[in-house]
């Protein structure tokens, strides 16, 4: 019985912790963001609130689809999506909304990237954000000065210079750090498409000795020459490079693959949609939910029903840190998934609890009835939880908006954490109170219902 009790024990102060934790650094945020004689140092840990439960920038992007046909135009707008959305979201939790709008007849046909990005209400600091969002372009010297002086080529005019090439970033896969297996040189590694492949070795074998700047944002960021005939849609850039120098080229290359070129037309600042007023009524709603949900469970299973509340207490207070500690930006969408685990992990506790009452009902003493109930209880929850989290990673993996991808996320680790809530803290607890008294108002105490 100790082991239980000990158990319980840790249980309830890590989740008193853990419960401090979130309470704390949401409230030192709050209070700093408000301070107006002290500069706001928001908590790194403070929640992550989306665009409809708070301020951020709005921008839209034009994208020059011009030279590319239908079924390309569509591809290489949903390439520029998913470039843009990783971007800005690393980790694929942080719910920027980044969409592709396309005009009609009537919109002139335009494509458009329209990008919100919560809490950013400094629209310099959304840009800086994106990154550079030049084309990408390899371009030959001109034949007609190649041989000039640099001092003198400086003076051109880099339209007299270079000469475009249709080869682009839109061809280009990814780059990629190596290293010279003898000299132990860095290199960069480009990888193009099979168009991309085509271009580049047709390039490659009718300018042999030339030389091939790449272009990013309007300027040269490196100017190999071609050695080679390459085919195979793999080339490797070499020339005395520091490993700085090199990962930079990389990171520039990477950055500026980008499908077509894209001018931003459009900035500005969006208030929040839903407002703090409605924010804190939602956290209202939700913590009166909590109140009632926990006076049913006292008044219609007792003292199960006090371990149940205990054991969502641990759930709640588990959930709201791992959102703190991934983070998770919470939306409208991403709050109902975690009010509907919520309501899966009290129907949890209540097959737990009716297995109980019949396992009662049958004679049996009240320990062996509590063990009894959590195992025949266990394949039901195991069952109804697994198709849950089926559903929410089909959800996630085939999510088309970062908001149902939020969505998923959070009803997932939601899931999850019930099942160890119902099952693991519900019985730690249950079994430390250690009731072993077979009168009627022992049973009562562990029934349900007004029997």
């Amino acid at each position: 019985m100790w082991k239980y009790r000990f158990g319980a024990f840790v249980m309830l102060l890590a989740a008193t912790l853990v419960g401090y934790f979130v309470y704390t650094t949401e409230v030192s945020s709050h209070l700093s963001s408000e301070s107006t004689t002290t500069p706001a140092v928001v908590s790194p840990y403070a929640f992550k609130l989306g665009l409809d439960l708070k301020s951020g920038s709005h921008l839209v992007y034009l994208a020059d689809t011009s030279t590319l046909k239908g079924d390309e135009s569509k591809g290489a707008m949903d390439s520029l999506r998913e470039v843009i959305e990783n971007r800005v979201n690393l980790f694929g939790v942080s719910e920027p909304i980044v969409q592709v709008e396309t005009g009609g007849v009537l919109g002139g046909g335009e494509d458009r990237l329209i990008v919100e990005l919560p809490g950013v209400t400094d629209v310099k600091q959304a840009q800086e954000l994106i990154g550079k969002t030049p084309l990408l372009e390899f371009k030959l010297m001109n034949p007609a000065v190649e041989k000039l002086p640099q001092e003198e080529l400086n003076k051109k005019p880099i339209g007299e210079v270079f000469i475009t090439t249709p080869l682009t970033g839109r061809f280009l896969e990814k780059t990629q750090l190596v290293f010279d297996r003898t000299t132990r040189a860095p290199e960069v590694l480009l990888n193009f498409n099979k168009e991309g492949s085509d271009l580049f070795a047709k390039i490659t074998k009718e300018n042999v000795g030339r030389t091939l700047s790449i272009f990013l944002d309007g300027f040269p960021i490196s100017s190999p020459v071609i050695r080679q005939e390459i085919t195979g849609g793999t080339a490797t850039i070499s020339g005395g490079f520091t490993p700085v120098e090199a990962r930079d080229l990389v990171r520039n290359l990477n950055y500026g693959a980008l499908p077509v070129a894209i001018k931003l037309i459009s900035t500005q600042t969006v208030g929040a949609s839903l407002g703090n007023e409605a924010t804190v009524a939602g956290v209202k709603a939700g913590i009166w939910s909590f109140i009632i949900i926990g006076i049913f469970l006292i008044l219609w299973y007792r003292v199960p029903g006090l371990i149940a509340v205990l054991a969502l207490a641990v759930y709640v207070a588990l959930n709201l840190a791992i959102f703190k500690l991934i983070p998770v930006t919470l939306t409208a969408a991403g709050i109902a998934g975690f009010i509907l685990s919520l309501g899966m992990a009290v129907d949890a506790n209540i097959l737990i609890f009716e297995r109980m009452k019949e396992e009662l009902r049958k004679g049996r003493v009240l320990p062996d009835a509590i063990q009894e109930g959590f195992h025949r209880a266990w394949t039901s929850i195991r069952d109804s939880n697994t198709s849950s989290i089926i559903t929410a990673v089909i959800l996630y993996y085939f999510a088309s908006t970062p908001m149902i991808k939020g969505f998923a996320l959070v009803f997932f680790i939601g899931v999850v954490i019930s099942m160890f809530t119902a099952i693991t803290a519900s019985r730690t607890i249950l079994k430390a109170v250690g009731a072993k008294g077979e009168s009627k108002f022992v049973r009562a105490l562990f029934g349900s219902g007004i029997n």
